[in-house]
């Protein structure tokens, strides 16, 4: 059958409805098969203030100290603690700290003790040395003679001046010395863990040579061979009292 230009117009019409008809039939039939997936949430979060006593944890935990000789202690209790902020002011009043164990006049870790309810916790507390001062020294080259005694004196030894506090801290070792024999010998300064080396030379006394001792005599008696003041004057001997001459004494017969 063949068709006039109108009916051409109204059948494309047509078919063009139709068809989209049938499209979105087919997105809607998709979308209602396909799963629908929830990605975001509301929290519904109650926000509630604690009571402050209810925050403490009156958890005791304590520290272990650290102080240099001869300093004080403490007698503090919560110095020792750690978290003194979460325990409660009742808790605090009630724990008993114990140092009497703690020598801080002498190096060494000890122990000390906070008790509560009974129940001890038990803590370290370390007192160390003074803390030296760094310094360098050199050490002499001393010479003996056999049997000549040894200084046990440090300063003796050392080069430099130093001070109270370095002098008190020093370690002389003359071990290795032995003054009756002749030799060439090392002694060792120790300060703080560093070891200085010296050396100590032991020589021979050699033989005794005599000198003649002459006497300060005046011009009218000058000395003789022998060193003796002889006065010039035969008449006259030498006192040595008065270191002058006089007149012979004379006797009657």
């Amino acid at each position: 059958m063949k068709l006039n230009n109108k009916e051409r117009v109204i059948l494309s019409a047509v078919i063009a409805v139709w068809g989209m008809v049938f499209i979105g039939s087919g997105a809607i039939m998709q979308k209602q098969m396909k799963p629908t997936i929830r990605t975001s949430y509301t929290l519904d979060v109650k926000s509630r203030r604690i009571p402050e006593i209810q925050a403490k944890t009156n958890e005791i935990k304590i520290k272990d100290i650290t102080l240099e000789i001869n300093n004080p202690l403490s007698v503090n209790v919560e110095d020792y603690l750690d978290g003194v902020d979460k325990l409660d002011d009742k808790v605090l009043k009630s724990l008993r700290l114990d140092t009497s164990l703690v020598n801080i006049n002498q190096a060494g870790d000890y122990q000390y003790t906070i008790t509560y309810k009974k129940k001890k916790y038990i803590g370290k507390i370390t007192v160390k040395e003074k803390e030296l001062p760094n310094v360098t020294f050199s050490l002499k080259t001393i010479t003996l003679k056999v049997g000549d005694a040894l200084s046990t004196n440090p300063r003796s030894y050392i080069n430099e001046t130093i001070s109270n506090e370095v002098y008190n801290n020093l370690t002389l070792d003359l071990s290795k010395v032995d003054t009756s024999t002749v030799n060439t010998y090392d002694y060792y300064i120790t300060y703080k863990g560093v070891r200085y080396q010296g050396k100590i030379v032991v020589q021979d006394i050699g033989p005794t040579i005599m000198t003649k001792t002459t006497e300060s005599c005046p011009k009218d008696a000058p000395a003789d061979k022998d060193g003796k003041c002889v006065c010039s004057d035969l008449t006259k001997e030498y006192d040595s009292a008065t270191k002058s001459c006089k007149e012979k004494e004379t006797t009657s017969e």
